[in-house]
C-alpha cells in the first residue's frame, strides 16, 4: 500500500501567500516574493519562472525568494514521499519463497534486473536472541539455499535494553559487514523492540538505509510492523529518541506467533482491542466472541471449529487496516489529534516505572480500562457498555488495574501531555462501541470520580504486588 506525506505542511499551506509579488515585511519595508520552479537540464537543476516547456523535467519542489532592503531569504517547499509495503506471506522462511529477498521491490523492471544480475546478494539480519533459538537454523538454511552473503546478529532486544547503546552496536556490525545503502536492506526479525531499534539504526546509517520488518509477536504483527516510527528509550523515558522512517516492507507470517507465550498473545490483543474500541465495532464483537479461542489457538488454524473459522485472519487484517487508515495520512504526526493514542496517555509512565513487571500491551490496557471509566463518568459510554468492555478485557486475560497506576501518576502524565501536545489534552475516548472522539476538556473532578470508581470496582481483583488474585 503506497503511503505519502508532505514535508513541512505549514510551508505548503503558505505557498500561495508566498507567490504574491509584494507584501509587508516585518520592518515595514516592502518585500518582493518570487516563485521558482526547478527544471532539470542535463545533470543539473535550474531555477525557472514563468512558462515551462511541455517536455521539461520539473521537480515538485519549489523555491520562494523574498527580497527586502536588508537582504534575501529563500523558502524551500519540498514534497517527500514514502512508499512501503505490508505483505501477508505464508512460509516466509521456505527457500522457494522469494518474499524475504525481493518482496519489497515494486518496480517490475528493477525486479527483473535483480533476477538477471550476477552480483552476489548480501543481507544483514538482526534477530531477537530468543527468536534466534527458535528459528535461527531456518533463517540460516534460507539464506544459504539462496546463495546469499549474510551476517546474522542475535541481540537481547528487550524493553530494558532498548537503548542507543544497542543501536550503536548494530551500526558497528553493519559498518564492518558493508552494505549498499540503496539495494541491500537490513532485515529485522523479532518483536516490537527489535523492529524499533533496527529501524532507528537503519535511519541513521548513511542517513537512510532501507530495512525490512519481520514481526514475530502478535503485538509487532499488528502494530510496530505497519507504521513509520522507530525509537529507543532515553533518560528513563519511553521512546524519547527516534525517527519517522518507514521500512521498505513489512512481511507478516502468522506462523511465528505459534511459539509466542500465552501472556504475549494477550499482550498483543490489547493493541487490537484499542483499534476495535476506537473505530471498529465488528472487531470488538469478534474479540468479545472469539478472544479466548484466539488465545488458545495462538492465531493459528481454526481446528475445524466452524464458529471460529477465519477469526485469526479477520481480526488481524481489520486491526492492520484500521491502523493503516489512521497512520497513512499522518506518518510524521503533524496532526497531534490521534485516535491511536488511546491507552497511551498514562501507560508510558506506568510501563517505565514498573519495568519489567508489565508488558507494553498490559500497561496500555490498564490505561484503557481507566479511560473507559472516564468516558462513562463523562456520559459518553453507558454503564452497560463500560462493563462489557471491562469484561472483554478479562476474557483476553489482560490486567484492568494496577496499584502503581495512581492518581498522582495520572495527573503527572497528563501535565506532560499538555507540554508536548501543543497545550491541549487531546484525549481519545470511546463514545460507544467502535466509536471515539478527541477531547480537550476532561476536568480534574471527572478524573477524580472516575479513578475512585475504577479502584472501588477493580482493585480487589489484584494483590498488593499487582498480580491477579
Amino acid at each position: 500500500m503506497p503511503l505519502s506525506l508532505l514535508s513541512d505542511a505549514a510551508a505548503a499551506a503558505n505557498a500561495g501567500e508566498m507567490s504574491k509579488n509584494k507584501g509587508d515585511a516585518p520592518n515595514g519595508k516592502m518585500s518582493k516574493d518570487t516563485e521558482f520552479n526547478l527544471v532539470q537540464v542535463k545533470n543539473t537543476w535550474v531555477r525557472k519562472t514563468g512558462g515551462l516547456n511541455a517536455h521539461s523535467h520539473v521537480s515538485e519542489a519549489k523555491i520562494y525568494e523574498s527580497a527586502t532592503g536588508h537582504g534575501v531569504s529563500w523558502t524551500v517547499v519540498s514534497p517527500i514521499y514514502f512508499s512501503y509495503k505490508v505483505v501477508e506471506s505464508q512460509n516466509l522462511l521456505d527457500p522457494h519463497n522469494d518474499t524475504l529477498l525481493t518482496g519489497h521491490i515494486r518496480d517490475p523492471q528493477e525486479l527483473e534486473h535483480i533476477k538477471r544480475s550476477t552480483k552476489p546478494v548480501k543481507r544483514f539480519i538482526v534477530i531477537d536472541e530468543t527468536v534466534n533459538k527458535l528459528y535461527g537454523s531456518e533463517v540460516i538454511a534460507y539464506f544459504e539455499a539462496r546463495n546469499v552473503i549474510y551476517k546474522i546478529l542475535p541481540l537481547p532486544t528487550t524493553e530494558e535494553n532498548k537503548s542507543m547503546e544497542l543501536v550503536m552496536r548494530i551500526l558497528d556490525e553493519i559498518h564492518r559487514f558493508g552494505l549498499d545503502r540503496r539495494t541491500e536492506p537490513i532485515i529485522a526479525v523479532g518483536g516490537g523492540v527489535c523492529l524499533d531499534i533496527v529501524g532507528l539504526a537503519a535511519s541513521l546509517y548513511r542517513r537512510r538505509t532501507p530495512y525490512i520488518r519481520v514481526p514475530t509477536t502478535l503485538l509487532s504483527y499488528i502494530d510496530a510492523s505497519v507504521g513509520a516510527k522507530t525509537g529507543v528509550n532515553f533518560s528513563k523515558c519511553k521512546n524519547k529518541l527516534g525517527s519517522y522512517i518507514p521500512p521498505a516492507a513489512a512481511f507478516l507470517d502468522r506462523s511465528f506467533i505459534q511459539t509466542v507465550p500465552r501472556r504475549h498473545i494477550s499482550n498483543g490483543l490489547a493493541e487490537m482491542l484499542k483499534m476495535a474500541l476506537m473505530k471498529h465495532k465488528d472487531l470488538f464483537e469478534m474479540l468479545d466472541s472469539h478472544g479466548r479461542f484466539l488465545l488458545d489457538s495462538k492465531f493459528q488454524s481454526s481446528n475445524g471449529l466452524l464458529d471460529h473459522r477465519n477469526a485469526a485472519t479477520m481480526t488481524t487484517r481489520i486491526a492492520i487496516e484500521t491502523m493503516l487508515e489512521e497512520l497513512a495520512p499522518n506518518l510524521w504526526e503533524d496532526d497531534l489529534d490521534r485516535l491511536v493514542d488511546f491507552g497511551h496517555l498514562i501507560s508510558p509512565e506506568l510501563e517505565m516505572k514498573v519495568l519489567p513487571a508489565l508488558l507494553h500491551g498490559e500497561a496500555v490496557n490498564i490505561d484503557m480500562a481507566f479511560m473507559v471509566y472516564v468516558s462513562n463518568e463523562r456520559g459518553l459510554l453507558t454503564l452497560g457498555e463500560r462493563n462489557r468492555i471491562i469484561e472483554c478485557m478479562r476474557k483476553l486475560e489482560l490486567p484492568v488495574w494496577h496499584k502503581d497506576f495512581n492518581l498522582s501518576l495520572v495527573k503527572k502524565s497528563l501535565r506532560e501531555r499538555l507540554k508536548h501536545s501543543g497545550g491541549l489534552m487531546r484525549m481519545p475516548l470511546p463514545v460507544g462501541l467502535g466509536q471515539a472522539e478527541i477531547f480537550n476538556d476532561t476536568s480534574d473532578d471527572v478524573l477524580d470520580r472516575a479513578f475512585k470508581k475504577w479502584c472501588d470496582d477493580l482493585s480487589t481483583e489484584y494483590t498488593d504486588s499487582g498480580h491477579k488474585v
